[in-house]
């Protein structure tokens, strides 16, 4: 008698997830490693008990396998959806193009069904294939872009571009157009959510790409999407993603960073005349004009007004954001609601005039009500942005933006309170807590009977005042635990940590010599193979301009071509350096001999200036707290940490993290911030640190 068919035999027993797990690991050729079970137990066991966990996994564990093992067999057995969220497009096509088939392929017979999982993005990832047909409203929202013919004629030829691949596209992806387009470009072909004209009432419905990928997503056991669309489905009152009670959130660190992008609006002169203009055929003449008007005045004052955060408002402003709330709100009323039997075309004009319309509006409103309460007693935090000006011409115009101080309360009401939500990263521990990260994401203290080591450095820290509206402990009780099941890398053998505590304290006009003096011997002795990690692009470009003709290696630095060509040159090329900021203090994975020495020029704290840094340090400081660690040393230890974590890539990678500002040495703060980082063999020795780069140098080249 023949074998019965598992994969049609719904009886089948699905077996428990150690076994899934062995036989998940053997199919693609690796060992199991103590880190990934113990994680991969927890992750099932928060899935039982609905206690959400935190799961700190460095990198070689192999943290993915460690959640989605156990996702897997819940999803499947209880024929649910899991979402799993990342933050970067590179972890989303990892897991969609390489973990999750392989997965299916080895679990299928086991699972006794065949697993199926899909990637779902926000509707403007999609192209829309009604705009493409009939074309996108008239908009200038870039300022002088428009009237430079040379930017028009590249603009034309990537619409003419997109138009072609709308040909041959199967997904309408934007990812996945190789090279991409502009923003600009881009918008001439996409929708947001609120200006699509619905699956039932568009002409093109039936083959709409992001119907198509959310029709998918709706059958998938795993869904992977990005924070930013998490938060636009805890944030909007329309149903994005599946139905779904886990959540799996990997590059959890980049979280809160992610929802409050989301969460932030702006309005600008620019912004509210293309409104206008939207709805000038919709409308009286006159009702468009008073917005043309409103706009006109907002775009004076702007122009007149300092740059910064705002914690008055003057009264200037105030009318003026008054008379323009009101104008839109005018333009609203005059467009009127949506007509059932209206002709594609003019319901797609109605829709895109009134989504701006109504963002504009809602987001005016926020703006005034956000200077009506104390400071101390603030959610939102407003500033205005003044224009970048290039070759004497404005970038783009002065807005004014207004944030969330927090998102913790929007965190905790809408996530930890609805579903149960792994959270996982190489680097949740900050200062050897978890607490610094937890408080951000609205999660409460883990109390007394937490382990010593995940109160130390969150102690005198007081509760953060960065929850937002909801922020009230008023909700249910959250339960969640932390678990740092460590990496495979033998960190004090493998690395040293190097403080160049001779060297002086960071100014704040540029490099000083003896900055580029110790990065030259560091890279002369490390023989090149060097990733220069910068506070600022500033920094990073002073360094490459002084130093390319005084090396004797390749020298490339950010900016010079597309960040993902350059990573790629650095990384065949061993003796080159690659220099740069934000992106590669993050983004780059280049095992082997290519990397062998990480600088960071100086400790990253945010701005002083910067809005929302700012805002949520004084919100601290306003109900007892250290605003200074909670909001400062908590990024900048944040961002050392991934930082370092550029250096160990493989079992068999050796070398050197540089931190050349003094004051990892020297500054009270210097001990939460270090232990924030590996923990790497440490010195403050010149002399040891040139040393152990010629050896290692020599041990790469061979002699």
């Amino acid at each position: 008698m023949p074998a019965p068919d598992l994969l049609t035999d719904s009886d089948t027993q699905i077996p428990d997830m150690p076994t899934l797990l062995s036989a998940a690991v053997e199919a693609i050729g690796g060992a199991e490693r103590p880190g990934q079970v113990e994680m991969a137990q927890a992750v099932a066991k928060a899935i039982a008990s609905g206690e959400h966990v935190a799961a700190q996994a460095g990198t070689g564990t192999g943290k993915s396998l460690a959640y989605l093992v156990p996702a897997i067999r819940y999803a499947v057995e209880k024929q649910t959806t899991v979402v799993v969220s990342t933050a970067t497009i590179a972890l989303q096509r990892q897991l969609v193009d390489r973990d999750l088939p392989r997965l299916a392929e080895a679990l299928n017979p086991l699972l006794g069904r065949e697993l199926k999982f899909a990637i779902l993005k926000g509707r403007r990832n999609y192209l829309c294939l009604h705009r493409v047909q009939t074309g996108a409203p008239e908009e200038d929202e870039g300022g002088s872009g428009l009237f430079d013919p040379q930017q028009l004629s590249v603009l034309g030829r990537q619409v003419k571009r997109l138009n072609e691949w709308a040909e041959e596209t199967t997904t309408g992806d934007r990812d996945e157009l190789v090279p991409g387009v502009s923003e600009q470009a881009w918008r001439q072909v996409a929708v947001t959510a609120k200006e699509c004209l619905g699956a039932q009432r568009c002409p093109q419905g039936t083959e709409c790409f992001a119907e198509l990928a959310r029709a998918e997503a709706g059958e998938a056991h795993i869904v992977v999407t990005n924070h930013a669309l998490l938060a636009i489905d805890a944030l909007e009152e329309f149903q994005v993603l599946p139905e779904h009670d886990v959540v799996i959130v990997d590059e959890a660190h980049e979280l809160v960073d992610r929802v409050t992008s989301v969460a932030t609006g702006d309005v600008s002169a620019a912004a509210v005349d293309t409104a206008a203009r939207r709805c000038g055929r919709l409308v009286e003449e006159g009702v468009a004009d008073q917005l043309k008007e409103a706009a006109e005045g907002l775009g004076v004052l702007l122009e007149d007004l300092p740059a910064g955060r705002m914690d008055v408002l003057s009264p200037a402003l105030g009318n003026t954001l008054a008379a323009t709330r009101d104008a839109l709100h005018a333009c609203i009323t005059a467009i009127g609601p949506e007509k059932k039997d209206a002709d594609p075309g003019d319901m797609a004009a109605r829709k895109a005039a009134r989504s701006s319309l109504e963002d504009l509006h809602d987001t005016a409103v926020r703006m005034l009500e956000a200077f009506q309460p104390e400071i101390s007693q603030r959610f939102d935090v407003v500033w205005l942005e003044k224009p970048f000006v290039q070759d004497g011409r404005p970038k783009r115009p002065p807005a004014l933006h207004v944030a969330p101080i927090g998102v913790g309360g929007l965190l905790r009401t809408t996530l930890f309170e609805q579903r149960t939500a792994v959270l996982t990263s190489a680097t949740l521990t900050l200062g050897g807590s978890f607490e610094p990260l937890a408080r951000q994401w609205g999660l409460p203290p883990l109390g007394e009977n937490a382990p010593k080591d995940a109160r130390t450095a969150a102690e005198g820290l007081a509760q953060t005042a960065t929850d937002g509206k909801d922020g009230e402990k008023d909700g249910k009780e959250i339960a969640w635990s932390g678990l740092d099941v460590g990496s495979p890398f033998d960190h004090p053998k493998s690395g040293i940590l190097y403080v160049a505590r001779h060297l002086p304290q960071p100014g704040r006009d540029g490099l000083a010599d003896a900055y580029l003096t110790e990065i030259t011997e560091l890279i002369e002795a490390a023989g090149g193979r060097t990733l220069g990690l910068f506070s600022s692009m500033r920094a990073a470009r002073q360094a490459a301009d002084e130093l390319k003709d005084h090396l004797s290696h390749p020298l490339l630095c950010q900016g010079e071509d597309s960040t993902s060509l350059l990573v790629k040159q650095f990384a065949e090329d061993e003796r080159t350096c690659l220099f740069g900021t934000l992106s590669l203090w993050q983004g780059v994975d280049v095992p082997g001999p290519s990397l062998q020495l990480v600088i960071m020029d100086r400790i990253p704290f945010p701005r002083p200036d910067d809005p929302v840094s700012s805002a949520r340090s004084r919100a601290i400081a306003a109900r007892g707290g250290n605003g200074f660690m909670s909001v400062a040393a908590t990024h900048a230890a944040l961002l050392l940490a991934q930082g370092a974590g550029r250096l160990l890539r493989s079992m068999d990678d050796r070398g050197v993290v540089a931190v050349l500002d003094p004051r990892l040495a020297t500054a009270r703060y210097g001990g939460f911030l270090k232990n924030s980082l590996p923990p790497f063999w440490a010195t403050t020795d010149p002399d040891v640190v040139r040393g152990a780069l010629r050896r290692l140098d020599a041990a790469a080249s061979g002699s």
